[in-house]
């Protein structure tokens, strides 16, 4: 199969791309600079230059693959209007991938969240959100589906909160990151609350099975870790960084504050029995020992 892949350079990306490989199909990434696409073809994939906004791009791409998936976001956390600017920018890109593959029943596979669920843990059959600040990628994620009924095979990937590999990636690695310019391991409230985890070189298996098998309008949900509570993973941070490990408020971590506070637990139970997904990778507890000073 020829797959045209957004966002093919990201972590979760060149895994998927590695992935897609190995298995046999063929790939042309899209590449925004020289540098995704010297690292584009030094995978292995062909290249595609643009970024998402480049709708027409986007559609040359898409007319001329087997099946598509869509990993790219602009990842601008700053401010709200940032964070906006981006989730508009990928609403009008699957639209446009979705739009050049109806009729075709080829598969669009597409990237969305693990829902929360006051609780429990979330399955495969709960709603996205609606509402908060990433709203409007579940509405993008929805639309993607609904092409179901117009000759797309399409589905969603929801990946849980921390997507990592090595140490990095996912709200562990924000977590990383401002750990290291403000000199404190920080996490909000208690730190009980739980978030769901992947290795990224699991959740790549599981793109592919979506690509090859996953019927049309479903969801599937990349959850290896069902949830690890914050605090733990702040406790690792602060040991490999050799810093404090304190709780701070929710506020300071800008528009994610409320996300990273709440309680998030997620299963995949459906998506190993349905798709014969099994990851083997190590959890994000024991990857994070990956992180150095």
């Amino acid at each position: 199969m020829r797959v045209f892949i957004t966002g093919g350079t990201g972590l979760i990306g060149s895994a998927v791309v590695a992935e897609l490989l190995t298995a046999g199909h063929l790939v042309t990434a899209l590449a925004r600079s020289d540098a995704s696409a010297a690292t584009a073809k030094a995978a292995g994939a062909d290249v595609l230059r643009g970024g998402l906004a480049d709708l027409d791009v986007l559609r040359a791409g898409a007319e001329q693959a087997d099946g598509v998936i869509h990993l790219a976001f602009s990842n601008d956390f700053s401010s709200p209007d940032a964070l906006a600017r981006g989730i508009a920018e990928e609403s009008a890109a699957l639209a446009a991938l979705g739009d050049t593959l109806v009729g075709t029943n080829r598969p669009l596979v597409t990237a969305s969240g693990t829902p929360l669920v006051a609780g429990r843990a979330s399955t495969e059959k709960d709603p996205l959100p609606l509402d908060g600040p990433v709203s409007g990628r579940s509405l993008s994620v929805n639309r993607t589906l609904a092409l179901a009924s117009r000759g797309v095979r399409s589905s969603a990937v929801r990946l849980p909160r921390t997507v990592h590999n090595r140490g990095q990636g996912g709200f562990a690695g924000l977590l990383t990151n401002i750990a290291r310019g403000t000199g404190v391991a920080g996490y909000p409230g208690d730190g009980a609350q739980r978030w769901p985890a992947v290795h990224a070189l699991d959740a790549a298996v599981l793109f592919r099975l979506a690509l090859e098998k996953a019927p049309a309008g479903s969801a599937w949900h990349a959850v290896a870790d069902e949830g690890d509570a914050v605090r733990d993973i702040a406790a690792v941070i602060g040991r490999r960084l050799g810093l404090p490990v304190e709780p701070v408020p929710q506020e300071s971590f800008g528009p994610l504050g409320p996300i990273f506070a709440a309680d998030q637990p997620a299963s995949s139970a459906h998506t190993r029995t349905a798709l014969g997904w099994k990851p083997t990778r190590p959890g994000l507890l024991a990857d994070l020992e990956n992180i150095e000073a």
